[in-house]
């Protein structure tokens, strides 16, 4: 699941023998900088990576942790069940694809890429799918995710079977070759650990703030800053060493997949929360202001930001509506338009069709965007 614009850079290694990705750590010690500049600057960004961590990081970890988990306990290979579903495999799709995070929805492309799944199912999961943003979504408006993800779901579900039923499938030679974007990590590290201890009190703090509780009372407000900071330093350096291009690898153990995973969600919430909190700060800008003169255009800019892949943008949106600044009919085209990391392994795999089914994407995306638009204008505002 972990891809973004920096995977072109090729690892270096260093003395100590660790791989490192040059334009990553670049970001990486950036943000590290930035947090460590004295005055308002400096505050502000300590306290977005800590409410960041707190509010989110803890959160995808602990969801990552018991899917992972769960998977190895129970021995389930989501793509040997897609294989065999016939008739279930769009709506299967589709739930993978509605399953927070990007690694239900490669699955399902990677499954595509070797025959074992119909096109339709490759649209229903990138429909359904709201990619790492889901996981900000549930961590601070649960109630909002309640209905965005079940309405992509079935929104993922219709658009499949009308992609089969009609025949829409593009011919496309297809290539089998995935192994390179999910390689074998093949160990529990020491930094898998160490984020596992940073994110059990973080989790419980996040829980606790959950509650209506001020966490800085409760715990103290340098203990609050202590996990928050620390958590965030583990995750820049496992993100910053990554060899992931993609997805983790169902062979490596649940921990070292909830660490690298949560590592590369983390890195986009952080940019996310800064990039608001600055603007709002020190850009003098009134964010609220600027897009209501657009607000008719909303639906259709959160549609076309999901064209665009990875999931860094799509965090982005979803930080907007969270604070207000967007409708919810612009989350929800986003949300059915954005394919998340899934649409870097699609390119790699069959490009013509990876493009197609994001534009057949668009459409479902902008009927229901519209629809609550001008149906139901303050739903959820």
């Amino acid at each position: 699941m972990s891809m973004d614009s920096t995977t072109c850079d090729a690892p270096t290694t260093p003395r100590f023998g660790q791989p490192l990705r040059p334009g990553r750590l670049l970001v990486a010690l950036m943000l590290l900088a930035f947090a460590l500049m004295p005055g308002a600057f400096g505050t502000v960004t300590r306290e977005m990576m800590v409410d960041a961590y707190v509010q989110v990081s803890a959160f995808v970890a602990a969801t990552l942790l018991l899917f992972y988990g769960s998977e190895r306990i129970f021995r389930f290979n989501i793509g040997t069940v897609l294989s065999t579903a016939r008739g279930a495999q769009v709506p299967l799709a589709a739930l993978m694809g509605a399953t927070p995070g990007c690694g239900g929805a490669v699955v399902v492309v990677a499954a595509y890429s070797s025959g074992h799944v119909t096109f339709g199912a490759v649209v229903a999961t990138l429909t359904a799918t709201m990619g790492d943003a889901a996981f900000l979504l549930i961590a601070t408006r649960p109630e909002v995710a309640a209905v965005v993800l079940p309405l992509s779901f079935a929104v993922g579900i219709v658009s499949g079977w009308l992609i089969d039923g009609l025949r829409l499938a593009p011919i496309t030679a297809r290539r089998a070759e995935t192994g390179d974007l999910v390689p074998l990590i093949g160990r529990l590290r020491r930094r898998d650990l160490a984020f596992l201890a940073v994110a059990v009190p973080g989790l419980v703090m996040g829980v606790t703030q959950l509650t209506g509780a001020e966490i800085g009372a409760v715990f103290g407000d340098r203990m609050v800053a202590a996990v928050g900071l620390t958590g965030t330093a583990v995750g820049l350096a496992i993100w910053a060493a990554s060899s992931l291009t993609a997805m983790t690898n169902s062979g490596d153990a649940p921990v070292t997949r909830m660490a690298e995973e949560t590592s590369f969600i983390s890195v986009w919430v952080i940019g996310a929360y800064l990039a608001y909190e600055y603007l709002a700060a020190f850009g003098g800008l009134d964010l609220e202001a600027m897009f209501a003169t657009v607000a008719p255009l909303l639906p259709l800019i959160g549609v076309l930001i999901g064209f665009v892949p990875g999931c860094g943008p799509q965090v982005l949106v979803t930080t907007l509506y969270i604070n207000g600044l967007i409708p919810f009919s612009a989350l929800m085209g986003n949300a059915i338009s954005n394919d998340g990391d899934a649409l870097f392994p699609a390119i790699a795999i069959d490009p013509r069709a990876a493009v197609l089914a994001t534009a057949y994407s668009a459409v479902p995306a902008l009927i229901v965007a519209y629809g609550f638009f001008f149906l139901a204008p303050g739903f959820l505002n």
